[in-house]
């Protein structure tokens, strides 16, 4: 083995040759100034589908976003293949800045946080008035989720002709939601699909509901062009319907100028992520009361000062009951 004097010279000194004639690492990554903007359309399996001007492009994400995943709805930089031809490939260098998020786990004791959607306007949460029988447990759950992730809920309720919904109402009328009734026969002519229209336009819309409620048939009655597979089958046992969407999906809504979001249909719901104390921002009636509660207040004990703002007039008694509702979602089972 050679070795160097302590007055070594530079010539005496080895260097290994760079076989591959590239250039070192560097810690400096390309700023990407070129880089063209898109929207996730949807995620597969490490394949990310991206509307980029008029053209659906593939790619996928580049190595240093780290753990950063892109989710439907997404606004992100792309670089690369931006042809959209077959075969090409583009990479998401950037994600930008979310202006909401619909976020859920799989239980509330599990840490695992999930992204489902980014940068919707609203939550349009699906519940069939029978068949299967409605989950208001599920539905608190998702407006929870809404308010949290800075969504505004929509609540639409299908199969009409199997039951009325004035007692689902009933649960949902003080916290003043704005809500469709739809039956399929509506859907097929027009009218109910039209109805639903009117509260998506100019909106990015994501739909959410649990298997079987006639969620992807509704979706497919608002973007008929970009159809997809409906269930149609619900569990005589169960009462739940098949997963028949895998994966979301960013439609565009024709003459409208909004995009509609259809999401897989869900059994549960998890809000281990949402901080309760950020629930009460939904009810601008009632948060000025909270201003007199003891730190940390759940407002649902002795002390919490809003018996007494309510009480008092300030707010109804009802909006009072729903916020307690959906502050207890955390503590309780959808199938209870």
């Amino acid at each position: 083995m050679r070795r160097y004097g302590r007055n070594a010279d530079e010539d005496d000194i080895r260097v290994r040759p760079n076989r591959k004639g590239n250039r070192p690492r560097t810690s400096i990554r390309p700023k990407h100034e070129d880089a063209a903007e898109g929207m996730v359309l949807t995620v597969d399996r490490g394949r990310i589908t991206c509307l980029v001007g008029d053209r659906t492009i593939t790619a996928m994400k580049a190595r240093e976003l780290g753990r950063k995943a892109a989710v439907v709805g997404d606004r992100v930089s792309l670089v690369g293949d931006l042809s959209g031809g077959k075969d090409t490939l583009a990479r998401i260098v950037r994600i930008g800045e979310r202006s909401s998020v619909l976020r859920r786990t799989a239980d509330d004791d599990d840490p695992y946080e999930r992204v489902v959607v980014a940068n919707a306007d609203q939550l349009a949460i699906v519940t069939a008035l029978a068949d299967p029988e409605p989950r208001p447990r599920l539905v608190d759950r998702c407006l929870v989720a809404a308010f949290d992730g800075g969504l505004e809920p929509l609540l639409v309720m299908t199969k009409s002709d199997l039951a009325p919904p004035e007692k689902l109402l009933e649960l949902y009328g003080a916290l003043d939601i704005p809500y469709v009734v739809t039956n399929r026969e509506e859907l097929y002519d027009g009218g109910a699909a039209d109805r639903v229209r009117e509260h998506l336009a100019g909106r990015t819309t994501a739909f959410v509901g649990h298997s079987g409620v006639g969620k992807t048939t509704l979706v497919n009655a608002l973007v008929p062009e970009e159809r997809r597979r409906s269930t149609g089958h619900v569990n005589a046992v169960t009462g739940r319907g098949r997963h028949t969407t895998t994966s979301a999906l960013a439609l565009p809504l024709a003459g409208a100028g909004g995009w509609v979001i259809d999401t897989p249909g869900v059994r549960s719901f998890g809000l281990h992520h949402v901080d309760p104390s950020r629930v009460i921002h939904a009810f601008p009636d009632l948060e000025p009361g909270t201003e007199g509660c003891p730190r940390a207040c759940s407002h649902d004990e002795p002390d919490c000062a809003l018996d007494a703002w309510v009480e008092e007039g300030h707010a109804d008694t009802a909006r009072l009951y729903s916020l307690r509702r959906l502050l207890a979602t955390r503590e309780r089972h959808e199938g209870d």
